[in-house]
């Protein structure tokens, strides 16, 4: 197994937990507060994260292309963020979550309009199951 498919697996598995804690820390309190109060949290691990793991020297490798392209990343995730908490506080997790994870889907089809990316039959097929799956596990 290459090394980039066991890390998409253990981001895989933390993301699973990752909403069912959030649910768990959302009682009692606005989907706001707890989404500003994870992001704090995220903020610092993050930056103790980067000052062990990149070099100062790095720095010098970054443009403003670079800066303009994960700065709008940052700001995407952002807005995901507000809505999927918004959403997480209000419904069940298992339903939000796998919504949330049909922007594999959009993922795709920006990767492919945008990237000049490929996307191969079984890549359409996967899509597909999850687009289904979706609409199964969505509609009550």
């Amino acid at each position: 197994m290459e090394r980039w498919v066991g890390y998409a697996v253990v981001s895989m598995l933390f993301a699973g937990f990752t909403s069912v804690v959030a649910k768990q820390g959302l009682q009692g309190i606005s989907a706001e507060l707890g989404l500003t109060v994870r992001t704090l949290f995220v903020a610092i691990f993050i930056l103790l994260f980067a000052a062990q793991a990149v070099p100062l020297s790095s720095l010098q490798t970054l443009h403003g292309r670079n800066l303009l392209w994960l700065g709008l990343s940052g700001v995407t995730t952002a807005i995901s963020w507000v809505f999927y908490y918004k959403a997480l506080k209000a419904g069940d997790v298992a339903t939000v979550a796998l919504i949330d994870k049909g922007s594999v889907v959009v993922a795709m089809l920006l990767a492919w309009l945008v990237l000049r990316e490929q996307i191969s039959v079984r890549m359409l097929l996967g899509a597909g199951l999850i687009v289904s799956g979706l609409l199964v596990i969505a509609r009550k």
